[in-house]
């Protein structure tokens, strides 16, 4: 295909650094290496699948007279946030502008980009058909060996509406929750690029999904094999732990890809997200952590957080949650919509995330429904507090956050203007910033991308 048209929608200018992503473009992103990979006589090598992330071309940028949302609980009024050379320079009141480029944000809103924690974007694209479905190797009930980045298909048209409806700059895309260990995450910046290495973001640790409860027990039980019960989904996990730890003290072992991304989240390289609903397995899975060794990054749906919040601050798990989602399955009977203000009211770690193509466009309003329920029952949390929710938390949970996730000089430049308050279910955002490159323009054509695929579709490049 023609590399000009990959994602044709950006503009000309766009397009060539989209296509350079893997290449030249704009200046390389510092990054830090990903673990080494233990060869077969027990030496190091590169990483594989490395990062060739490179943000496209920006401008010293002023944002003037916005109300500012800092993403670290922070609101300044009549703010102004200063973007230079892919990073945040200063946030304040009363800064200085010359040199450049001045964008009139009064009477608008400002906030980091949003971060959703899980996705399936790529590995479950649009159109929704069989030949799409890659998120789940539900043909064991460990794979650790298989890595998520290995089925993300960059031209999905689901990144560039999660893009221009959502604001949305850096996501996760997880694997499915088919297994109890289904494989590694990758983190990607909301980028056009021709391969998954070239959204991949720079310096982020992999995570590791695993799931518990009905899902596992029931693809494996209705193939007549283990696991078939919340009993057997412990016993395999287990094992496997087990395994790895035997692997890791083995002086001879050969490659084992499989152990390998064990061996990483037992040395803390490598980030839990874990699939859980009930408060109870949640409970004996921080037991098992501890037994094993490995610590939960996040508790993911987690509709019964509220009733452990106490157990998750102490241990330091956030808890990644739907609004209102609940009662589609058993586990999921005891989802309440104010989960996510007892969540933050016990003083633990919230997060707002999708699992959805759609829901993803609209993590912010999600935000402000699960903050209104907590205020019909006399929760009140404040708006600065629950942007943290879909910016600050998930880059913590992902473990990106010092790079990104608050206005903080010295932090990628991934930003929203919003055209009124994030928390309203009547706005939009109307630029979106990725490292200080202006990526969306509501008001400019030629920054809606649109990927190749698209072209000559019905709905080609459509936004809200």
């Amino acid at each position: 295909m023609s590399v000009n048209r990959v994602f044709a929608g950006l503009g000309s200018a766009l397009a060539l650094a989209a296509c350079s992503a893997t290449g030249s473009g704009g200046e390389e992103v510092a990054s830090t290496p990903d673990a080494a990979t233990p060869a077969a006589d027990g030496t190091e090598q590169s990483p594989p699948f490395p990062s060739t992330y490179r943000p496209y071309p920006g401008e010293p940028t002023a944002l003037v007279g916005a109300t500012v949302f800092d993403g670290a609980g922070g609101r300044i009024e009549g703010g102004t946030v200063l973007l230079r050379d892919g990073k945040v320079e200063a946030i304040g009141t009363g800064l200085a502008t010359e040199g450049y480029r001045v964008i009139d944000a009064a009477g608008k809103f400002v906030t980091p980009g949003v971060i959703d924690v899980h996705s399936h974007l790529g590995d479950y694209p649009s159109p929704g058909v069989e030949a799409h479905s890659d998120g789940n190797e539900a043909t064991d009930p460990t794979t650790p060996e298989v890595w998520a980045e290995h089925s993300v298909w960059p031209q999905d048209p689901g990144f560039t509406r999660a893009l221009a409806n959502g604001g949305v700059t850096s996501l996760q895309i997880l694997p499915g929750s088919a297994n109890l260990m289904g494989g590694r995450s990758v983190t990607l910046k909301n980028v056009p690029a021709r391969t998954v290495q070239g959204m991949k973001f720079p310096g982020a640790p992999y995570g590791f999904k695993m799931a518990c409860g009905e899902n596992p027990k029931r693809v494996y039980g209705g193939k007549g094999k283990m696991p078939s019960t919340r009993m057997g989904n412990f016993a395999v996990n287990r094992q496997a732990w087990l395994d790895a730890m035997a692997y890791m003290k083995d002086e001879k072992r050969k490659r084992d890809l499989a152990k390998e991304t064990l061996a990483g989240v037992l040395e803390g390289e490598i980030l839990v997200h874990n699939h859980c609903y009930r408060a109870d397995e949640m409970a004996l899975v921080i037991d098992m952590a501890k037994e094993m060794g490995y610590r939960v990054s996040a508790f993911h749906h987690a509709v019964e957080s509220y009733k452990i919040g106490d157990l998750l601050k102490e241990n330091d798990i956030c808890s990644a949650v739907w609004a209102d989602w609940y009662g589609f399955k058993m586990e999921s009977y005891d989802g309440i919509p104010e989960n996510a203000a007892l969540i933050h009211n016990q003083g633990a770690c919230v997060v707002i995330h999708s699992d959805d193509a759609n829901g993803i466009q609209r993590l912010n309003q999600e935000a402000a429904k699960a903050q209104a329920a907590g205020r019909r029952m006399g929760v009140m949390i404040p708006d600065a507090e629950v942007v943290r929710w879909f910016t600050l938390n998930p880059a913590r949970a992902m473990g990106i956050e010092t790079m990104t996730g608050s206005l903080e000089p010295g932090k990628m430049a991934d930003v929203v203007l919003w055209n009124g308050d994030p928390l309203s279910v009547y706005s939009r955002p109307e630029k979106v910033w990725i490292d200080g490159a202006l990526m969306y323009d509501a008001f400019d054509p030629k920054r809606r991308p649109v990927s190749d695929f698209e072209l000559g579709q019905p709905g080609e490049g459509d936004v809200k």
